[in-house]
C-alpha cells in the first residue's frame, strides 16, 4: 500500500545486497587496522541498520577520532553525490522521475552512465585500465550450488547473515576509524 514503506522496508525488499548473496560480486579481500575483511560496505547515515554491509557515520561524537571519522565519512559521501551530479549533468536521462520505470530498464541506464563516463575519462587520460577478472584459483559457485536446493538455501541464509551481521559493523567501523586516527589524525579535527 502506498505510504507503507519506510526506509528499513525498502532496505529489505530492495536488490542492493543480491549480487553479494549470490556470489557475483568480486571477492577482494582488503585490511583495515590489522584486521582482513570479505565483505563490502557502503557508507551510510545513521537512520540505517547496523549490518555488516553498512557503516553509519556517528550519531554523537565524543572524541577527536570520532569527530575525525565522521568528517572523513561525510567528505566521501559528498564526493558520491558530486559524482552523481556529474552524471546528472553529463547525460540527462538521470535527471528526471524514475519511479513509473521499472528496476532493470533504472539499473540498465545507470550502468550505460556510468560506463559511458569511465570510457569518456579513459579516453581523455589514455589509460590502459583492465577489466575485472576473478582472483586465480577462486571458485565460483555458479554450477556447485544450481542442484542442491537444500546446499542452495543453507548458503543464501549464510550470506544474508554476514550481510546483516552487527559484530561485524562494529568492528570494522571500529577498525575504519582508527585507521584514519592513525594515518590522518594529525590533521586539524575541529568540527
Amino acid at each position: 500500500m502506498p505510504g507503507t514503506y519506510n526506509d528499513i522496508s525498502v532496505l529489505d525488499h530492495s536488490p542492493l545486497f543480491d549480487r553479494f548473496i549470490r556470489c557475483q560480486t568480486p571477492n577482494i579481500p582488503y585490511e583495515v587496522n590489522g584486521r582482513v575483511y570479505h565483505i563490502p560496505y557502503y557508507l551510510t547515515d545513521c537512520i540505517y541498520p547496523h549490518y555488516a554491509t553498512l557503516i553509519q557515520s556517528i550519531k554523537h561524537l565524543r572524541t577527536q577520532k570520532e569527530k575525525h571519522f565522521a568528517k572523513k565519512q561525510e567528505a566521501a559521501c559528498k564526493d558520491v553525490e558530486r559524482a552523481f551530479g556529474v552524471l546528472q549533468a553529463k547525460w540527462a536521462i538521470t535527471e528526471g522521475p524514475i519511479r513509473f520505470w521499472d528496476e532493470e530498464t533504472v539499473t540498465n541506464i545507470m550502468n550505460c552512465c556510468i560506463i559511458l563516463h569511465n570510457i569518456i575519462i579513459e579516453d581523455e587520460r589514455h589509460a590502459n585500465i583492465e577489466p575485472w577478472q576473478p582472483v586465480a584459483g577462486e571458485i565460483l559457485l555458479d554450477g556447485l550450488l544450481e542442484h542442491d536446493e537444500q546446499l542452495l538455501g543453507c548458503f543464501i541464509r549464510s550470506r544474508i547473515e554476514q550481510v546483516r551481521d552487527r559484530s561485524i559493523n562494529g568492528m570494522l567501523r571500529h577498525d575504519l576509524m582508527e585507521n584514519l586516527w592513525s594515518n590522518f589524525g594529525g590533521e586539524n579535527t575541529l568540527m
